[in-house]
């Protein structure tokens, strides 16, 4: 008997209704939840959400500003700041199996990078240099890789188009734009300028979406002028720095000045450095000798005791001086001229650099009126630029010299002053027998008016005096200027040892003027420690100076003394 199948009994419809019920009011509930999440998303916690999406994307940027420019008389570019990114990785984010490709385009060690950065990691930190001042291009291409965790920053390097021709004078800023040596750091606080801010979006890699405010604008730093002449610069560190070869000297300094106005033209010191390059920088090579080094001038210093004695209004250059028998003893120190000159007039007595002859015009003239001249003349100042490491000048006082030390110091040795003091000295012979305040920065307002020295016969007489030195009869015929009449005094002295002067150790000095018609420049060239044959200052500054001044005259137009202008160098640009 087959059996029959049972039939299902129909649920009641009741039961049907009420989970059709419970399922739509679960998803009522579900939707009420959202639409209240929702509100309070929109509401109570916005705030708190807007705050926290902002800490992740929306950034303060420190907007870096430009450092002023700085420039030579005729606005030649001596110092200028570039564009450069710093590009930095955060060390909790970047994965260092991407590191090796960033540094390859770096040139960074691979190995070396990765350490640093697991080391970064483990520390905590979230900080650590790529590389600073990246040129643009390659930052791009590092950026472009995208890769999580590597940023680049704005900012700017400075360079030096001149290199080491200008590094003395302008000095270097350090890697974050403060100036170290110079002039950088002598008006750091002026070329510096005032950085700026703005807010950004920034996406997971560091890139720019959106600029929402500029809280700051940048401001430039201000630019300087000075007083060089880029043309003269290069033309003075060319002539010192093969005159330095040359004589395998331990090192030299030029300096060359506007004889009417005390403008710096020139200003140069040997051994050099290059400032866009550090990698092999030599922290002797930054001394700025020019400045900072102190000379015992020598026998450049016999014509302000010969200017001293003339405004004494005792002598004249015809007076007759006796330095025979060519040495005096005073105490137990010897003093010699080269050979025995006899009789000299005074012109004679600076022709031929007769120790004896200044000596004995020293003593008649007494300390009190030496030392006064000097100081008028600026011998023995502190200061004469206030340039960062300046050298100060020593001179003894009345009181300190007995007959030993004022003879000494009536020729050069016994005080001590820098090259650049020595040419500012020499101005008084150029300015209408009184100096005006030297200037190396251009500035506006009121010229200092110059303070009188000698009269201007004074200064006419030693000018042609001085004309004799570069004279077949002098003792700086080599410092003959091609066309031009020029003026000026050599001077050799020993170098002090650790027992006293040694004997074979000079600084090798010329100073002059041309030309002395109508003085256009004052020049210094000093030669420190010559090794060879040569050493006098005749020998070895004399020709450097004659090189460098003939060039410089010619830039300048200056016409020449024999009225010929064939050879006269039209340069261009403002003369």
């Amino acid at each position: 008997m087959n059996a029959q199948p049972r039939k299902q009994e129909p649920q009641p419809q009741g039961i049907t209704r009420w989970r059709f019920r419970l399922v739509l009011g679960m998803f009522a509930l579900l939707l009420l939840a959202v639409l209240v999440r929702l509100v309070m998303l929109h509401t109570v916690e916005q705030p708190f959400l807007f705050e926290q999406g902002e800490k992740r994307t929306v950034r303060t940027e420190v907007q870096p500003a430009m450092r002023g420019m700085i420039t030579d008389r005729f606005g030649k570019p001596l110092a200028v700041s570039t564009p450069v990114v710093n590009l930095w990785l955060n060390p909790q984010q970047v994965n260092v199996q991407q590191l090796p490709a960033v540094a390859v385009d770096l040139g960074i060690n691979v190995r070396e990078l990765v350490r640093r950065t697991e080391r970064a990691a483990a520390a905590g930190r979230s900080f650590l240099y790529l590389r600073r001042q990246v040129e643009p291009a390659l930052a791009q291409q590092v950026l472009d890789r995208r890769v999580a965790g590597v940023y680049g920053e704005d900012d700017f390097r400075r360079f030096y188009p001149a290199a080491e021709v200008t590094a003395h004078t302008l000095g270097i800023v350090n890697i974050d734009g403060r100036g170290q040596e110079g002039l950088e750091l002598a008006y750091d606080a002026y070329l510096q300028g005032k950085p700026g801010s703005r807010q950004v979006v920034k996406d997971l890699y560091g890139n720019v979406i959106k600029q929402l405010q500029v809280r700051d604008v940048a401001q430039p730093g201000g630019d300087l002028q000075l007083t060089l002449d880029l043309r003269l610069q290069y033309l003075a560190y060319r002539e010192l720095k093969a005159a330095v070869n040359q004589h395998k000297a331990s090192s030299g300094s030029a300096v060359l000045l506007d004889a009417r106005s005390g403008d710096v033209l020139a200003l140069v010191s040997q051994p050099s450095y290059n400032p866009n390059n550090r990698a092999a920088l030599r922290p002797e090579h930054m001394r700025n000798r020019a400045v900072a080094d102190l000379i015992e001038p020598g026998s450049t210093i016999k014509p302000f005791t010969v200017a001293a004695a003339l405004m004494s209004g005792r002598y004249s250059p015809g007076t007759e001086v006796n330095t025979a028998p060519g040495f005096m003893r005073i105490r137990n120190k010897t003093i010699r001229d080269h050979r025995n000159y006899g009789v000299l007039d005074i012109t004679g007595v600076i022709t031929k650099s007769s120790n004896i002859g200044v000596v004995k015009l020293a003593h008649q003239m007494g300390a009190e009126s030496l030392w006064q001249f000097f100081t008028q003349a600026g011998i023995g100042q502190a200061s004469v630029l206030g340039f960062p490491g300046e050298a100060i000048s020593q001179m003894p006082y009345p009181e300190q010299m007995d007959n030993l030390r004022l003879a000494t110091v009536s020729y050069g040795y016994g005080l001590a002053m820098s090259p650049l003091q020595l040419a500012y000295a020499y101005t008084n012979f150029t300015q209408g027998a009184c100096h005006k305040p030297l200037r190396l920065v251009m500035e506006q307002g009121v010229a200092m008016p110059c303070q009188p020295v000698m009269s201007e016969k004074v200064a006419r007489q030693m000018l042609d005096m001085l004309e004799t030195v570069i004279s077949k009869a002098g003792t700086g015929s080599r410092a003959a200027v091609p066309g031009y009449r020029a003026g000026g005094k050599t001077g050799t002295a020993h170098k002090v040892g650790g027992s006293g002067y040694k004997d074979d150790v000079y600084t090798a000095v010329f100073s002059g003027i041309a030309p002395v018609s109508d003085p256009d420049l004052v020049l210094v060239v000093v030669i420190d420690e010559p090794k060879g044959r040569e050493y006098y200052g005749g020998e070895v500054a004399a020709p450097v100076f004659s090189r460098i001044m003939e060039q410089a005259l010619r830039l300048r137009q200056v016409a020449p003394d024999d009225g010929s202008v064939k050879n006269l160098q039209m340069a261009g640009g403002p003369a």
